[in-house]
């Protein structure tokens, strides 16, 4: 994605638009783990162990706003990682298949890639070099020794991080719009 500048809609600040597309990509990386689900029926009793997959850690113990959007952005940008990592093993497996949930994954990527110039955009100063690239440094990934069953549940789990750190960005920029618009809904 070439990088763009972002120009407000009409009656809509950048913080609110980023929440607004927060809470789009949420409800899309929802989605997303249905369709996952509905194709992969045994999920539907399966359920991880808790542990995240992302979790940046902050540099101090009360972190501002915008230092908890800088974090925000360092763990999109390692689910964009794993969601890129997602996507060449299921094509390398089964190719590239054309239906809805390749369909809703596409959505997804080009919706979190541009959460992440959203989020680069409302934070970055002249201290801080915010990337947009997909972080591929993840604590945990699938190796191959699970076989087929093993990426499934591996796939399941990066689907669940998108929920998760999509939901946390869509109410940590929801705090930011506050401080700076004041009152106005975003």
């Amino acid at each position: 994605m070439a990088e763009q500048e972002e120009q407000p809609i009409a009656g809509r600040s950048l913080t609110g638009q980023a929440v607004a597309l927060a809470r789009l990509l949420h409800h899309e990386c929802t989605s997303l783990l249905r369709l996952y689900t509905e194709r992969e029926t045994f999920l539907s009793s399966y359920t991880p162990d808790g542990k995240r997959l992302v979790s940046p850690s902050p540099e101090s113990e009360e972190p501002s706003t915008e230092e908890q959007v800088q974090l925000l952005h360092s763990a999109l940008r390692q689910c964009l990682g794993l969601l890129h990592r997602v996507i060449q093993k299921e094509e390398e497996e089964w190719g590239k298949l054309e239906d809805e949930y390749e369909s809703m994954r596409k959505s997804v990527q080009a919706r979190l890639e541009h959460l992440l110039y959203s989020t680069k955009g409302l934070v970055q100063t002249d201290g801080t070099n915010l990337e947009v690239t997909p972080d591929n440094q993840c604590n945990e990934e699938t190796d191959g020794s699970g076989g087929v069953f093993g990426f499934k549940l591996w796939t399941y789990r990066v689907l669940l991080e998108l929920i998760h750190w999509s939901d946390h960005a869509a109410k940590t920029l929801h705090v930011l719009h506050t401080e700076r618009e004041g009152a106005e809904e975003a």
